[in-house]
C-alpha cells in the first residue's frame, strides 16, 4: 500500500513524522523519508528557499508529488531553482528533476532563474499532469535524451521561452495541455517523435516549432490566435499532420498573425483532415491531396509588434533605403549563400526581417542601431543597469527604445563622449563582445586565440571576449574559418550566424552544421 507523507509550509515541522496531523514543513524533508510508492501530499502555501526548500527537487522513481489536480495547483506554489548538469544539455537551472515512473500532479511551479525550467525530464518516463507552469524564465517542461514522458492537461502560461520543449531522441505523449502567452507554445526538435494530441496553443508569439529531424504526430490540436506563425517547420523536420482522409489530423490552424503554417524545409508537408486555409501557408504543402506552394503575407500581423520586438515606428531602415517590414520565410537571394541555414532559422522564429522584394541582402552591412534592434528581438534582455541618454540618439529616433533596452541589458555600450553612433556599421568584434557581455559568459583558455591567423589584429579590450566566444562556438568566420577579421564591418549574414550560435549556446535552438563555425 502506498505511503503518504504530508507537507505544509505554514504549520509543518521537519522534526515531525510527516503524518496528516503532524506534517513536514518542506518537500525536501519528505523526499528524504520516502519508500517505494510514496505520495507526498502538499498543502496550500508557498514552497521556496525561504520556507526551507533546497533546489532542485529530485523526485525518485515511484514517488508522486501531489497538490490539487482539480484546480491545477492553484494556491500550491513551488518557486525556486538549483543547478543541474544535464548529460545532453550541460548546466541548467531547474526546479524539479523527474526520475523514471515519478509523477508531479496538481502543483503550480515557477522558476525565475536565468534560463530557468520548472520540470526537467532526462531520459526517463515520468508523468506531469494537471499542473500550472507560470512565469518561468525559460519553459515549463523540458524533455531531453531518450525521455518518454506523459505530459497531460497542464497549463503553461506567461513563460519566458516555451511552454513545453522536447528535444534529442524523445518520444512520449503531450496531451490536453494549454500553452498561452509565451514564446513558442510547444517546441520540438532533434529526432523527437512525440505524440501531440488535443492541446490548445494560442496567444503565444509563435504557436509551435518543429525543427531539425523531428517527426512528431499532431492530432486534434487547436493552434490559433498566435501573434506570428501557428506552426513553423524548419530543418529537415517532417510532422505527421494526417496521413490520409482515413487517418486525418483533425488539427485546427487558424487566425495566426502572419501564417498558419510556415514550411521552410525542402519537404512537402502532408496535411489531411485539418482545418487549414491554403492562403495562410508558406512552402510546399499537400492539403487533402492538393499540393500548394503558399506565399507569405505582405503585411505585418494584426495586434502590433511581438514581445520585445520592433520599436515604435516600424522596423529600422536598411542601408538600401527599403524598410525591412516583412518577415519573408524563404529569401530569394540566400539559396546558395553560406549563411542560409542561420538566416532561415532566425526568420522562422521571427527574429530577423527581409525586404518587400523578397530578398534578405545577406552581404549588406548592419548599423549599430539595427544590431541593437536585432538583439532585443533575439534575447529581450531584462534591465541590468540604468539607462544612458546618448547625445546622438534622441527619443524621436526610430531605434531609441531598442538601443535603450540593449544598453540596459548589458549587450551594447556607448562611447566616452556619451554618443552611441547609431548609424555607424557594427564591427565583427563588437558583435562578439556584445554577445559575451550581454549573456554573461566567461571561459578562459590561454591558447584559444591561436585559432586565428590574424590574432594580432584583435583589440586588447576584446581578447577575453573573443576567447570566450570561440570556446562557446559563437564565432563564425567566412570564407576562411581561421581569419577573424575583427575590425571588419559585419554583414547581415555574419550577424545572423553569430546571433544563432549564441542561441545554440543558450540551449534555445538546435545546432546547425557549418564548416565556418570556429571550434577551439
Amino acid at each position: 500500500m502506498p505511503q503518504t507523507l504530508y507537507v505544509n509550509p505554514a504549520t509543518g515541522n521537519d522534526t515531525a513524522n510527516g503524518s496528516q496531523s503532524t506534517p513536514f514543513k518542506t518537500i525536501t524533508k519528505a523526499l528524504g523519508q520516502i519508500q517505494p510508492d510514496t505520495i507526498i501530499q502538499l498543502a496550500p502555501g508557498n514552497y521556496n528557499t525561504a520556507s526551507g526548500e533546497v533546489f532542485p527537487l529530485q523526485v525518485p522513481s515511484g514517488v508522486t508529488i501531489l497538490g490539487n489536480e482539480g484546480t491545477k495547483g492553484n494556491g500550491i506554489l513551488v518557486e525556486g531553482s538549483g543547478g543541474y548538469t544535464s548529460p545532453t544539455l550541460a548546466l541548467q537551472n531547474i526546479t524539479f528533476l523527474m526520475a523514471n515512473n515519478a509523477a508531479i500532479r496538481g502543483v503550480t511551479v515557477t522558476n525565475l532563474a536565468r534560463r530557468g525550467t520548472a520540470v526537467w525530464i532526462e531520459s526517463t518516463a515520468p508523468i506531469v499532469a494537471n499542473c500550472t507552469f507560470s512565469k518561468c524564465n525559460r519553459e515549463g517542461v523540458l524533455a531531453t535524451g531518450t525521455a518518454n514522458p506523459t505530459i497531460l492537461n497542464n497549463v503553461c502560461l506567461e513563460n519566458g521561452g516555451n511552454g513545453i520543449s522536447v528535444t534529442r531522441d524523445c518520444g512520449g505523449e503531450i496531451r490536453g495541455n494549454s500553452c498561452r502567452k509565451t514564446g513558442y507554445g510547444i517546441s520540438i526538435d532533434g529526432n523527437a517523435k512525440s505524440l501531440v494530441v488535443d492541446n490548445t496553443i494560442s496567444e503565444n508569439r509563435f504557436g509551435m516549432s518543429i525543427s531539425v529531424e523531428a517527426k512528431p504526430v499532431l492530432r486534434n490540436n487547436r493552434i490559433e490566435n498566435n501573434e506570428e506563425y501557428g506552426l513553423a517547420v524548419t530543418g529537415n523536420a517532417i510532422p505527421d499532420l494526417g496521413k490520409s482522409l482515413q487517418e486525418p489530423g483533425g488539427n485546427i490552424l487558424r487566425n495566426n498573425g502572419k501564417l498558419d503554417i510556415l514550411n521552410v524545409t525542402k519537404n512537402t508537408l502532408v496535411s489531411f483532415g485539418n482545418q487549414l486555409t491554403a492562403s495562410k501557408v508558406s512552402g510546399s504543402i499537400n492539403i487533402d491531396g492538393n499540393v500548394v506552394a503558399g506565399n507569405p503575407p505582405v503585411d505585418t500581423p494584426p495586434g502590433g509588434n511581438p514581445p520585445g520586438g520592433n520599436p515604435p515606428g516600424g522596423n529600422p531602415p536598411d542601408n538600401s533605403g527599403n524598410p525591412p517590414d516583412v518577415v519573408t520565410p524563404v529569401f530569394s537571394d540566400i539559396q546558395n549563400h553560406w549563411a542560409r541555414q542561420f538566416i532561415e532559422a532566425l526568420s522562422a522564429q521571427g527574429m530577423i526581417s527581409g525586404f518587400k522584394d523578397g530578398t534578405f541582402k545577406p552581404d549588406d552591412k548592419m548599423t549599430r542601431a539595427q544590431y541593437a534592434a536585432l538583439l532585443v528581438k533575439a534575447f529581450n534582455p531584462p534591465a541590468k543597469r540604468q539607462a544612458e541618454n546618448f547625445t546622438d540618439v534622441p527619443a524621436s529616433f526610430w531605434g531609441y527604445n531598442a538601443i535603450q533596452q540593449a544598453y540596459r541589458g548589458g549587450f551594447v555600450a556607448g562611447f566616452p563622449n556619451k554618443t552611441f553612433k547609431p548609424n555607424d556599421n557594427v564591427q565583427r568584434v563588437q558583435v562578439i563582445v556584445s554577445l559575451v557581455n550581454g549573456l554573461g559568459l566567461a571561459v578562459a583558455d590561454a591558447n584559444a586565440l591561436n585559432a586565428y591567423s590574424d590574432k594580432t589584429a584583435i583589440p586588447d579590450y576584446a581578447k577575453d571576449e573573443v576567447v570566450t566566444a570561440s570556446k562557446k562556438r559563437i564565432v563564425v568566420n567566412y570564407p576562411n574559418v581561421k581569419q577573424l577579421n575583427p575590425t571588419k564591418e559585419a554583414t547581415r549574414g555574419e550577424v545572423a550566424a553569430m546571433i544563432y550560435q549564441a542561441l545554440v549556446d543558450a540551449k534555445r535552438v538546435s545546432a546547425i552544421n557549418s564548416d565556418y563555425i570556429v571550434s577551439v
